[in-house]
């Protein structure tokens, strides 16, 4: 294996810098919603409860914006590695009118039936109360992030993600200030609390829209092709159908799968303090796996730019397997990161911070410990299904290892354990990091077939 890492001089200089600004951009929109729930969590426990259980169903909108977005990697970067810039705009125009659509039906579900859909999250009557205003106004603004997220991805594919890095950072930067003003009422504005959050993220999400829309129009390096953009064809709705759907399928039921869980979760008997540990652990979580996201990113571009090149069968499977060892190893590093951070930062300085009553601390603890352990296991999880195999074409087979164990292994033993035998929150927690034990050896295989590499602009 560790012949793998040879590669010819500049190739890491590369992949950093293609990574790099991935890593950046994850990190930003990570940290926004950190500060998110670090600001709800200072108006107390409950709120931060809420707030936990109202992203459950936004958070299905994000996986399948995403999935559009790694679906548009798999045809944009073999179509850029041809160069084909039509093609490319085709791709776009699927992409755009599938996710606003999309968007756009969850934000009018979110906007007339808050409480009832809270309601299938939790059964908690003050957590459905302070979820429903924020959930009415956080769903529209994802049919804004839609559009614009689906732009970035274009230009992330085409070896550009300073873009998406740019936009980012003044919609993370606006955020921040505006949930600090209108959540505890600063400056003369009043004090809306969670409702202040919700306000706060639309108007985040307006404004990145607006600059990526001005951007888009600029853009000279890959220009809009309005003919193409608009009327992308059936030949492209195919195409798109036939690799990108399995991707968009896989990250709707993967996100509707984590869904279940926080719902699981919501029901149990302690709901409050595992969902307000659950929302603190998911944040580093996000932290800890951004460099994870970055390689996984820039394995996809590196991936299906050189099959679309014309490179050999031996030479993509050689490049892929060095990509999967560094994501390995980075994933090592966070691990290493994780262990020696909870016992010197998170409990005695992070944790106080959310005001965690005793059992909600213990929780937290114990899930981060967990995380910590599993993390190499699911750096390479990560590289492999949305790097590796989506960018060969093999969308399929890599939505059946992706979702598999999760809906076989982790939902049914989590509501098991959680649910059904009441068991210790130790054996709930690991119940919810169950499917990676399943999932690897699935990808090693499936990898080493070299199945997964298809041409799918001849």
């Amino acid at each position: 294996m560790i012949k793998y890492l040879s590669r010819p001089p500049g190739f890491y200089r590369r992949l950093f810098h293609l990574a790099l600004p991935i890593i950046l951009q994850n990190l930003i929109t990570t940290s926004l919603g950190f500060v998110d729930t670090f600001m709800v969590g200072l108006l107390g426990q409950e709120e931060l409860s809420a707030v936990t259980a109202a992203n459950s169903p936004i958070f299905l909108v994000q996986v399948i914006v995403f999935g559009l977005i790694s679906g548009l990697t798999i045809l944009v970067s073999q179509y850029w590695g041809k160069g084909d810039i039509d093609a490319v705009n085709r791709a776009m125009g699927v992409a755009l009118y599938s996710g606003v659509t999309i968007a756009g039906l969850v934000a009018l579900t979110l906007l007339f039936f808050p409480r009832g859909v809270m309601a299938l999250v939790t059964n908690n009557p003050v957590l459905i109360d302070l979820g429903a205003p924020y959930v009415r106004i956080v769903g529209v603004s994802y049919v804004f992030n839609a559009a614009s997220s689906v732009y970035v991805g274009m230009q992330r594919s085409t070896e550009n993600p300073v873009m998406g890095l740019s936009v980012f950072t003044v919609s993370m930067l606006l955020n921040t200030c505006l949930n600090y003003i209108l959540i505890f009422g600063k400056f003369g504005a009043p004090a809306l609390g969670v409702t202040g959050a919700a306000i706060a993220t639309l108007t985040s999400r307006v404004v990145e829209f607006l600059i990526t829309a001005v951007y888009a129009l600029r853009c000279r390096r890959v220009p809009l092709r309005p003919k193409e953009l608009l009327r992308p064809g059936r030949l492209m709705l195919r195409s798109f159908v036939t690799y990108s759907a399995p991707v968009l399928l896989n990250e709707s039921l993967w996100g509707l799968g984590t869904a279940v869980i926080t719902a699981i979760m919501g029901h149990m008997a302690i709901s409050t303090d595992i969902l307000a540990a659950h929302a603190i652990m998911g944040n580093i979580d996000k932290f800890a796996t951004v460099a994870c996201f970055g390689i996984a990113g820039a394995t996809a571009v590196i991936v299906g730019k050189r099959i679309g090149e014309g490179g050999s069968r031996e030479e993509v499977y050689s490049l892929s397997w060095c990509l999967l060892l560094v994501s390995l190893i980075i994933g090592g590093v966070v691990a290493v990161c994780l262990a020696l951070l909870l016992p010197t930062f998170f409990i005695p300085y992070l944790y106080p911070l959310f005001h965690l009553k005793d059992q909600a601390l213990r929780i937290a603890v114990m899930m981060c410990a967990i995380n910590a352990v599993m993390v190499p296991m699911r750096a390479f999880d990560i590289t492999n299904i949305t790097g590796v195999l989506r960018a060969g074409g093999d969308s399929r087979m890599a939505s059946v290892i992706d979702l598999a164990p999760l809906w076989l292994t982790a939902v049914p033993l989590t509501a098991l354990t959680g649910l059904v035998l009441d068991a210790p929150v130790f054996w709930v927690c690991l119940s919810v990091q169950a499917e990676s034990f399943t999932k690897m050896p699935l990808g090693i295989l499936r990898m080493r077939s070299k199945k997964w590499i298809n041409n799918i602009t001849q």
